[in-house]
This record gives C-alpha cells, sequence and structure tokens, in this order.
C-alpha cells in the first residue's frame, strides 16, 4: 500500500499553518547567505528578519538554490514513513532547484529500494503552484493512489494563474536577466511592471505608475479572467499588507471565491523582487480541487 508524502518549495508561499494543516513538507527553495553564515529560505528566518537584512545591507545579502545534497536528506528522512513522495515544484525555466530535486531523487531510490518520487514541475510559481500542492495533498488525504495525485496535479495545473506587480524594478537584476544598468534607470522612472508567467516562464505584462494602478490593475485582470466561476484564490505581498487587505476587500465583494488566503512572498524571492511587491494567484473550483 502507497503511503504518500507531499512536498513543495518555499516559493509556493503556502502559510505555514495551511502547509501544516494539509500535511504538506515545505522544502527551501533555497539558501541564503549574509555575513558568513546560511540561511534555510522559510526555515531559519522569519520574513521580517530576512526582509530587515536585506534592506539594512543589501550588498551583503546573496542567495543559491537549495543543493542535491539537501534534497536527498529530506528524502531520505520521508522514507522513514513514506513509501512514495511527490514534490510539486516551481517551474524548470524559472529555477534550477528541481534538477537538484531530480538528482537527490536518483540517488534516494537507488539508496532506499522501493521508494517512488516523483517531481513534478507546476509549471508556475508562488500560490499557483502552492495550489497544486493543496490540490494533491488533498487527493493524498482522500486515499488517491500516486497515478491518481499525479492526474489531480496535472489537471489542476491547466487551470492556475497568477499575476503580480513589483514595486520597484532596482532589484530584479539579480536575476541575472536584466542588466544593473537598465535596472537602475527604471527604478529611476518610478515604473512598476505587471508580470505573469505563461508557459513556465515570466512574462511582462505592462507597466502601471503607482501603488493604487497596481491594486487596480491586479483586480481587473483577475476579474477578467475569472468572470463568474467559483475559484481558489490567494493574494500575496511582501511588507504591503495594508495594499494586501484594500484587494482583499474588492476581491470578496466581487469575486466568488470557495477560498481565499493571504500569504507572502519568501524572502528568498524578495531578494530579486525588491518590497512591496503585491500579486494574485487562483485556480477554478473543479471536480479535482
Amino acid at each position: 500500500m502507497e503511503k504518500i508524502a507531499v512536498i513543495t518549495d518555499s516559493v509556493a508561499c503556502i502559510p505555514r499553518e495551511m502547509a501544516e494543516s494539509n500535511n504538506i513538507v515545505v522544502v527551501p527553495a533555497g539558501n541564503i547567505y549574509h555575513d558568513g553564515k546560511t540561511y534555510r529560505d522559510w526555515v531559519d528566518l522569519t520574513y521580517a528578519e530576512a526582509y530587515s537584512i536585506l534592506e539594512s545591507s543589501p550588498d551583503e545579502f546573496f542567495t543559491g538554490p537549495t543543493t542535491p545534497g539537501q534534497f536527498l536528506d529530506v528524502f531520505k528522512n520521508l522514507s522513514n514513513q513514506y513509501n512514495a513522495i511527490i514534490y510539486i515544484s516551481l517551474s524548470t525555466k524559472l529555477s534550477t532547484v528541481p534538477n537538484a530535486a531530480k538528482l537527490a531523487a536518483d540517488m534516494a531510490k537507488q539508496a532506499i529500494p522501493g521508494l517512488r518520487i516523483v517531481v513534478f514541475d507546476s509549471g508556475t510559481a508562488t500560490a499557483a503552484e502552492g495550489f497544486i500542492a493543496l490540490a494533491a495533498a488533498r487527493a493524498v488525504k482522500a486515499g488517491k493512489t500516486m497515478d491518481e495525485v499525479i492526474k489531480i496535479a496535472s489537471e489542476v495545473r491547466k487551470g492556475v494563474d497568477l499575476f503580480y506587480v513589483l514595486d520597484t524594478v532596482a532589484h530584479v537584476y539579480r536575476t541575472g536577466r536584466v542588466p544593473r544598468s537598465l535596472a537602475v534607470l527604471g527604478s529611476k522612472l518610478n515604473v512598476k511592471p505587471l508580470v505573469t508567467v505563461r508557459n513556465g516562464t515570466a512574462l511582462v505584462l505592462g507597466l502601471v505608475r503607482n501603488k493604487d494602478r497596481a491594486i487596480d490593475s491586479l483586480f481587473k485582470i483577475a476579474k477578467k479572467q475569472i468572470k463568474d466561476k467559483p475559484v481558489h484564490m490567494a493574494i500575496l505581498h511582501a511588507q504591503a499588507a495594508s495594499e494586501a487587505e484594500k484587494l482583499k476587500q474588492m476581491i470578496q465583494e466581487q469575486i466568488n471565491c470557495a477560498e481565499l488566503w493571504v500569504g507572502e512572498f519568501s524572502p528568498l524571492m524578495v531578494y530579486a523582487t525588491g518590497k512591496g511587491i503585491i500579486g494574485v494567484a487562483f485556480c477554478p473550483v473543479t471536480e479535482y480541487y
């Protein structure tokens, strides 16, 4: 009989209490390096502590992906209680983390005969990834087999979507995809990119000039996509609680939410996006979730 563990990474931005209540194991998507110390994202620092370090010494704050060895430790520990593991990962086009997990999975399966490990590419990130993990966890709780859980995750993946607005572009050069000079210029112009994920990669949809327009843009694009369909929905932010609350009120009044929660972007992500980022993710209610 299969006993299945569901894993996701910290980029899924699932609130701690929600992860615990759904028996989801959250693995750090990376490590934070500061002042000669290594901190695991989501584990060793509170968000407030990480944001404080980033603000006080941004040029001494570095990040790196979770290693195969770290994943191997997780898989081995879980194998004491489970004989099957599914890891709902962030998009393989956005990070090398899923590849590290695949290497670790191969090593774990060689060391532990009979252990099944599936690395499932969500094709997305943040709470859109989180919804897939939640669907998988609830399927496991309902007694589904691993193959059924994979099918459900695949179906849910088709419907998830996310949109977010950066408060500044000053830090996006840290992704390695934007020259620092361009990021500095964009910061001086005070433009705020509206971004989504398509085919596993980030895509800029447009620019807004202030936070009120950012909130309005997020609401309008979500409403246009959702229409009157019931959805699971999440609002995510990084030290933008008042804006998140304003957006939450708009959503509660005009969107049919079967589930609505507010979470925070992980410090690992905020390293590249900067504080003040706010976004929404949603997933239609279906027979699978």
